[in-house]
């Protein structure tokens, strides 16, 4: 009979949607069966697999490859040399021939991210940590109009300023104590907005905001920066 801690245990061990990359991920592979080391046409097959799979930049694919070289070794050729195996050399490869674009994976990264209410901040740093060059995430990082507009969404996610239900009754000063509480709401509130990566302008506005109206119009001074020819011409 297996017990229900058992089962929990089991359970908790087998979680989807975890990220293939993630180094600190729990190995999966059962106990006992090594897989055969890396060879050049290997570290291909899995650079291919990787590619189809996932939206990646050169630097990442190198990242895995490297991860993959480390876990199962690397295989000798018929003399008992270790086989070379070029990393880098592949990952330029698979740019040239168009299997990662790093300047799409950038546009891609930055959609998605202002989509769900982050910062020009948190886009360069994704980009950064993805290896993405520093002239290629100038030009896909969010412009003023687009950073606004990811300010709001998450402004009114999180239902803070104007979008808030209690919105006018912490403006109005009706003691000590409810002063403080609402000045350390506020704190709470700009705290969390930083952290998603916006600017401090863009947070103070939209919590000082005396009502949605305000925000919309504020907003619409921004349209012209959404032609921006560095974004396309209205890609954002």
């Amino acid at each position: 009979m297996v017990s229900r801690e058992s089962k929990t245990s089991w359970k908790g061990r087998n979680n989807k949607g975890a990220d293939p990359s993630d180094e600190t991920r729990p190995s999966t592979r059962k106990q006992g069966k090594k897989s055969r080391p890396l060879d050049a046409t290997l570290l291909r097959d899995l650079a291919l697999s990787y590619v189809a799979r996932f939206s990646t930049t050169g630097a990442k694919l190198e990242q895995y490859l490297a991860r993959k070289i480390r876990e199962r070794g690397v295989a000798e050729d018929a003399d008992g040399r270790v086989v070379d195996l070029d990393v880098k050399g592949l990952a330029a490869q698979f740019v040239e021939l168009g299997y990662i674009d790093d300047d799409a994976y950038a546009r891609s990264k930055s959609r998605d991210l202002t989509a769900r209410g982050y910062g020009a901040r948190r886009v360069e740093q994704a980009l950064w940590a993805a290896g993405v060059d520093e002239e290629v995430r100038e030009g896909a990082t969010p412009g003023d109009g687009e950073s606004r507009r990811a300010a709001v969404l998450l402004a009114k996610k999180r239902r803070f300023g104007p979008f808030d239900r209690d919105f006018g009754t912490d403006q109005a000063d009706d003691g000590g104590e409810d002063r403080l509480a609402a000045n350390k709401k506020r704190e709470k509130q700009v705290a969390a907005m930083l952290r998603a990566g916006h600017s401090y302008e863009h947070v103070r506005f939209i919590l000082d905001a005396i009502n949605e109206d305000a925000i919309e119009e504020w907003l619409s001074e921004a349209e012209d920066d959404d032609q921006d020819p560095r974004k396309g011409g209205g890609l954002w």
